[in-house]
């Protein structure tokens, strides 16, 4: 069995409590659980220790990011989290600098990182239609949802991590489909743990 870090990049606000992202996190943590492995959960409401959390991210074979996604991007306070935690992971917990040496300082940037053997799911919640993917007439120019996640991902290749499949709901706040949302998400982690 296997160690699960899962980490909710929600940030609250009155149009957005976040009940959707706890529920899908609820939802792994259970499911996870119950094939026997452990897990861990980090939410963006807590106080965060900076060696508590390089120590999760040591402990887990595997890490699942739930977040909405805001403006394009993660949230500001997982944004601050990356900012401080990764920072601090550069020593050698997560990665050994950038990867490149003084002998050879234009080569092997973000190969450093000492996470091999890891992987990491990305699940996230968007106010965006299905349909804004993926074509070439819609808003983002028939880029997919790993195209815009692309950041997030260099991120886990920076600490040499593997990636899972990503997960998506769509049109949350508009057009909300929870009920199959939860169906597909179910399956998409009985799939891949």
């Amino acid at each position: 069995m296997s160690n699960i870090l899962i980490i909710n990049g929600h940030q609250y606000y009155p149009f957005s409590e976040g009940k959707l992202n706890a529920t899908l996190v609820d939802t792994a943590t259970t499911l996870l659980q119950s094939k026997g492995h452990q897990t861990r959960i980090v939410t963006m409401e807590e106080e965060i220790d900076i060696e508590q959390q390089l120590a999760h991210h040591q402990w887990a074979d595997f890490i699942l990011f739930q977040s909405p996604i805001n403006w394009m991007g993660v949230t500001w306070s997982f944004k601050k989290y990356m900012d401080e935690v990764y920072t601090a992971g550069m020593a050698g917990a997560l990665c050994h600098g950038d990867g490149r040496s003084a002998q050879h300082p234009t080569k092997n940037y973000g190969k450093g990182g000492t996470l091999q053997g890891k992987k990491y799911m990305l699940s996230v919640t968007f106010n965006a239609p299905k349909q804004a993917f993926d074509d070439k007439t819609e808003f983002f120019d028939g880029k997919s949802v790993d195209d815009l996640l692309f950041p997030m991902h260099m991120n886990f290749k920076f600490f040499n991590m593997a990636a899972l499949p990503t997960f998506s709901c769509f049109d949350v706040m508009k057009n909300a489909d929870i009920e199959n949302d939860l169906i597909r998400f179910s399956a998409h982690i009985d799939q891949y743990f």
